[in-house]
């Protein structure tokens, strides 16, 4: 039997060598060696796939430039498949609920996003099933403990440090919690705007600070993008006329303004950490403004469409009408960008300059 005990311990160990012997190798390509991502619908992989959940994208015409539905909220793919690509990467991080996410597939990195997840646990609660911030920091905590099973806590400790970690997370707080019509009447006449926004940010530096504390060093936090130009709230809100809804984006700059303190003083304050802020609402914002320069012919209505005037009251799916030319539309479906945008947004997040991302761009960080 101590026979037999001891080479199951040496096989195990050799498999352990071994295994650090691959990750080393990828290392020597790329300076990060896995990717791990948090958020929403906006990064979504397809964990919803696998929850009950009235917030979901893996049917048609969802997908229809990725060769089908996958989960993704969008044509094709998402920033952060995008700046994984620009990375290196061969393959995109699997959603964590996957059933094939598991052994030496989690050493590239695992994505945990949820549409309809927030920032507060209640955020989301309309589409019953999805997995907020907390839980998915939770689904990080086993991910980490598998990772320390496989190749030892030494190497697990250095491979998160130098894998790169994307937050984007916020919208969903304010579209589907503060904002949503008439189940929030009652809160937003009890809470002001600036009291929700402290809620959130007090929140997000308790989270921040638990990824720190599991082990991500190099950080790339996302802020909330103008909201209150997506088809959506357009035509919610039709009295805003051709305009954006000004009340929507004044709520993300406000949680803005104060995600960007946050974000610099938790660089600070976590010894070791690189926090970035990306400007999204900078760069989307940008694009809205100067669309016909960057290529696009339509900056305001969805490409995946049903009802409303600019498409934003009925979900994508297979009813919908597409647009013939998806690259000329700066929105996919009522909430989300198109692949043709999510290129811009990600290139301008892995090269951009202190006004898209700060202190340093992805390109950057990943040098580090």
């Amino acid at each position: 039997m101590d026979t037999l005990s001891n080479r199951k311990n040496i096989i195990k160990i050799l498999c352990q060598v071994l295994t650090v012997m691959l990750l080393f190798k990828f290392c020597l390509a790329s300076k990060i060696p896995a990717a791990f991502v948090f958020g929403d619908s906006l990064v979504d992989a397809g964990n919803n796939n696998y929850i009950t959940s009235l917030s979901k994208a893996n049917y048609i015409p969802n997908g229809i430039d990725l060769g089908g539905p996958t989960g993704r909220f969008t044509n094709g793919r998402t920033i952060v498949d995008i700046i994984g690509q620009e990375l290196g990467f061969k393959s995109f991080p699997p959603p964590y609920l996957a059933p094939t996410t598991k052994g030496p597939v989690v050493l590239q990195g695992v994505n945990y996003a949820s549409g309809g997840g927030g920032i507060l646990n209640k955020t989301g609660e309309v589409f019953v099933g999805r997995i907020n911030l907390d839980a998915q920091i939770d689904n990080f905590a086993n991910t980490r403990e598998d990772i320390i099973y496989n190749i030892g806590a030494p190497a697990a400790i250095e491979l998160l440090e130098s894998s790169l970690f994307s937050v984007t997370v916020g919208s969903n707080d304010f579209i589907n919690n503060y904002l949503t019509p008439v189940l929030s009447a009652a809160e937003r006449n009890l809470v002001s705007p600036e009291q929700f926004v402290v809620t959130m940010v007090t929140r997000l530096r308790q989270q921040l600070t638990r990824l720190y504390s599991l082990g991500a060093r190099k950080m790339v936090v996302t802020n909330v993008g103008p909201i209150g130009c997506i088809p959506y709230e357009r035509d919610l809100n039709p009295d805003a006329g051709e305009n954006c809804v000004s009340s929507a984006n004044q709520l993300a700059q406000l949680f803005n303004s104060k995600l960007k303190i946050l974000v610099n003083e938790l660089r600070t304050s976590l010894e070791g950490s690189v926090l970035v802020y990306a400007d999204v609402y900078h760069i989307v914002d940008d694009i809205l403004q100067s669309y016909i320069l960057y290529g696009f012919e339509n900056a305001n209505s969805a490409c995946c469409y049903m009802g409303g005037r600019y498409g934003g009251l009925v979900p994508c799916g297979p009813s919908s009408k597409v647009c013939p030319d998806r690259s000329k539309f700066v929105f996919w479906d009522p909430y989300h960008p198109s692949d043709a945008a999510n290129v811009i947004i990600a290139k301008r997040l892995m090269d951009g300059d202190s006004s898209d991302i700060s202190p340093m761009n992805i390109q950057q960080l990943a040098q580090l």
